[in-house]
């Protein structure tokens, strides 16, 4: 039994059983543990009892959240996105009352980590923007070394969508003021996917058709892989406000600055669910600027593969850019994800990117890529049962300390 016991507030999680299988870890570890439920799919996963039902409005759940805190004596609070409606005012509000958050996320660095960060994610993290903190850093800590793989099959990920989603139906009932955070429901994203997986074949032939032609042409091409218009990263982390925006924006300054010669690639993302037609807006894109062959659309496609020969990377502020800046590509960011910084990312203007600019700084990339998977990632997953287990394992200590491995960090180094 631990000698520091705390007490655990899990508000809600990723569609699967990872924070029942992390309520058990900390169980074991003498921790105490109580679970709010926000829908009927939060209660589907849910099993270790010692559970709070919230049927109220999204902004009245800070009022109902501190007679749960002085109740049951709350220490800490473990949340899944720090940008749900169910949890932007909770972790304001416990963040006043002293509590800590722990705040789960998608990995940074794919696919085998999870990010598991204090207070906040992505451009709400604690992680610091300045490249020399990174380079002292990088001296103090030890190589990285490779996370334990584990199956990331897709369709374990679309099981527990699909179950989540269909006990949500009696949400209406049970939970009456509950309003989903997705842009669509599932019913429409599911036909979606259903109907571009269909197409998928036809498509993956015409890609690696283009693939080839481009990776066997001479000519210099960029790359502007797209994000989910669903991914809070766009939605509460940039200035657009989709996807389609995007494109707009670097198809026209490609168009006016980038070489003669030289193409712009635009990737879909794969688990796009196939409704913004982005194939069309490229088409009309490609006629409007006078482009000819210069603007190619991949559904699918490599982007490692692409990586190795691309003269540069555009991207909002995905962690396709974490990618990029590990093959040594040119990275620019228009907005400000955690890697960007002088050093790594280019600083100038759009405008000015396509002109030979300089590769990002090796090793400031590698003492940055050591901190961040040292200090905010843990080695798992979300979905399968193996990634699950590393994940709920990996993150106990963490939970457990009072200063998170970053907080610390920082104490020793100054920020």
């Amino acid at each position: 039994m631990t000698t520091n016991r705390k007490h655990f507030l899990l508000l809600q999680g990723v569609c699967s059983p990872f924070f029942n299988r992390l309520g058990e870890r900390l169980l074991a570890a003498g921790h105490s543990v109580t679970k709010v439920n926000f829908t009927v799919g939060d209660s589907v996963y849910w099993r270790l009892g010692n559970t709070c039902v919230y049927r109220g409005h999204a902004e009245n759940i800070p009022e109902y959240l501190q007679c749960v805190w002085e109740k049951y004596g709350i220490t800490d609070q473990v949340v899944f996105g720090d940008r749900r409606p169910v949890h932007r005012r909770a972790i304001l509000a416990a963040r006043g009352r002293g509590i800590r958050n722990h705040v789960f996320e998608e990995g940074y660095f794919r696919p085998y980590w999870v990010t598991l960060e204090r207070e906040g994610v992505n451009a709400h993290s604690l992680l610091p923007r300045d490249p020399d903190w990174y380079r002292e850093a990088g001296k103090r800590l030890p190589s990285v070394g490779r996370p334990k793989p584990f199956p990331n099959q897709f369709h374990m990920r679309a099981r527990h969508d699909v179950l989540y989603h269909l006990a949500g139906v009696a949400n209406p009932f049970l939970h009456p003021h509950y309003r989903n955070h997705a842009l669509v429901t599932a019913p429409v994203e599911y036909a979606g996917f259903l109907l571009r997986k269909a197409r998928m074949p036809y498509l993956k032939r015409r890609d690696d058709q283009r693939m080839q032609d481009l990776l066997a042409s001479k000519r210099p091409f960029y790359l502007l892989p797209l994000q989910l218009k669903s991914d809070s990263q766009i939605r509460y982390h940039s200035d657009f406000k989709n996807m389609q925006e995007v494109i707009g924006k670097v198809a026209a300054a490609f168009a006016f600055n980038a070489p003669s010669d030289a193409r712009l690639v635009i990737k879909n993302h794969p688990l796009d669910m196939g409704l913004a037609h982005y194939a069309r807006l490229i088409k009309v894109l490609t006629q409007e600027y006078d482009l000819g062959d210069r603007l190619v659309y991949l559904e699918g496609g490599n982007l490692e593969a692409l990586l190795k020969q691309a003269s540069g990377l555009v991207t909002v502020n995905s962690t396709a850019g974490n990618v990029s800046l590990g093959f040594g590509c040119p990275t620019h960011a228009l907005a400000s994800p955690i890697y960007d910084m002088p050093g790594l990312t280019h600083q100038g203007t759009l405008d000015d990117f396509w002109q030979n600019v300089p590769k990002p700084d090796a090793e400031l990339f590698r003492a940055y890529r050591r901190t961040v998977a040292q200090t905010v990632q843990i080695n798992g997953g979300f979905y399968c049962n193996p990634g699950i287990a590393l994940a709920s394992r990996n993150a106990l200590q963490a939970l457990e300390r009072q200063r998170s491995p970053l907080e610390q960090l920082m104490d020793e180094i100054g920020s």
